[in-house]
């Protein structure tokens, strides 16, 4: 499918999986509009990659956990890229803790997982929403987890983060249908920035690659193929999450 007359909006889309996302996007000849709300510097270098493949490219910050800041972002994307087409919920928050602390994480650390990976993905994808179901045509790709189903993770607060991220699929699927798909991706371990800096980083990912199928801890670019086939092909699909975690949680 060509995407040269879309635009697409990738939040955290400066590292990891969002900048890949937002380069394979770029590839296909969409303009990229990339969102942060701190990493600037990562923003820049994505939006600068994707002008090198020959699209128009936007970093735009704004945090996403803040409704006031969502819609100025989107204006801004509408104004300087054109309507938004395609929607990338990929901004996310934790706080690495062992679940069996109940106490490990603050108010304000639940808060943030919550406000940032649920509150987010909704007041982004409302923001969209009105100008796909005119424009007759929408993508909205919600980044979810694997934690959703196992209740494992990074927190607890996360894996119900990732988990409502499912249900709010559903829900949007049946509302913005059937001008607009909404799908989620449920990644499983991904090497990325994200666990860098966990203190058990090689044992957890020596045990995650005995326990897949394919022998396998993701890279971005796994992810991102899946968000772009949810784009470009699969278009009875919606409402669904695809589990992506090299068969891990069969």
């Amino acid at each position: 499918m060509d995407l040269k007359n879309k635009t697409a909006l990738i939040t955290g889309g400066g590292t990891g999986v969002g900048r890949a996302i937002t380069l394979m996007l770029a590839k296909l000849g969409a303009s990229v509009a990339v969102n942060y709300s701190k990493s600037q510097r990562d923003a820049e270098a994505t939006v600068a990659d994707a002008k090198q493949l020959g699209v128009r490219a936007l970093a735009v910050q704004a945090d996403v956990a803040d409704d006031a800041q969502v819609q100025p972002m989107v204006d801004r994307v509408k104004q300087e890229l054109g309507t938004v087409d395609i929607l990338i919920n990929n901004a996310a928050f934790t706080r690495f803790t062992d679940h069996a602390d109940l106490y490990a994480l603050s108010q304000q650390d639940w808060n943030r997982t919550f406000s940032v990976n649920v509150n987010g993905t909704f007041f982004c994808c409302r923001a969209v929403a009105p100008m796909m179901k005119a424009r007759g045509w929408g993508r909205i790709v919600n980044i979810s987890s694997v934690a959703a189903f196992t209740g494992k993770g990074s927190s607890i607060a996360y894996a119900a983060s990732k988990a409502a991220i499912i249900s709010i699929t559903k829900s949007l699927s049946r509302v913005l249908g059937p001008e607009v798909t909404v799908n989620a991706i449920a990644p499983g371990l991904i090497d990325t920035r994200w666990i860098a800096d966990h203190p058990k980083l090689e044992e957890m990912r020596e045990s995650y690659l005995k326990e897949t199928v394919l022998g396998r801890v993701l890279k971005p670019e796994d992810i991102a193929e899946v968000a772009i086939s949810l784009i470009t092909s699969l278009n009875l699909v919606t409402g669904q999450t695809i589990v992506v975690d090299a068969g891990r949680t069969l």
